[in-house]
């Protein structure tokens, strides 16, 4: 069996939206003007960013998803602490993507929804 390692990545409703049409087993491609993935390593970090970012833009709601990938594939990638230690992430070029998909066990899954904010 496979050994995985355990990724979040947050997302709003249209990300969301095409995750499901890709039958919650792959991310979709990065635009031209995002040259980088990034799945983040706890679901902590995911949270706060779909609540306190996607609730502010787009449709404003803001999804936690979970997913495990192939851990010797994903070693590959650097993690990079972009705040305090918990905001960890691995930055996966937006051309690695499609293998990246390749290497997902199970299907992609939600944990979180945070709504609009009310304003």
């Amino acid at each position: 069996m496979t050994e995985t390692v355990t990724l979040f990545r947050p997302v709003g409703l249209e990300e969301l939206k095409l995750i499901e049409d890709c039958g919650w087993k792959a991310f979709p491609p990065r635009l031209p003007e995002q040259p980088i993935f990034y799945p983040v390593t706890n679901e902590d970090y995911a949270s706060q960013i779909a609540r306190d970012w996607n609730t502010k833009t787009g449709s404003g709601h803001g999804y936690v998803t979970k997913f495990e990938v192939d851990a010797a594939y994903v070693s590959k990638f650097e993690r990079k602490i972009v705040g305090g230690r918990q905001h960890e992430e691995l930055w996966v070029p937006a051309e690695e993507l499609e293998e990246f998909n390749s290497k997902i066990v199970g299907l992609i899954v939600v944990t979180q929804q945070f709504l609009p904010v009310e304003t």
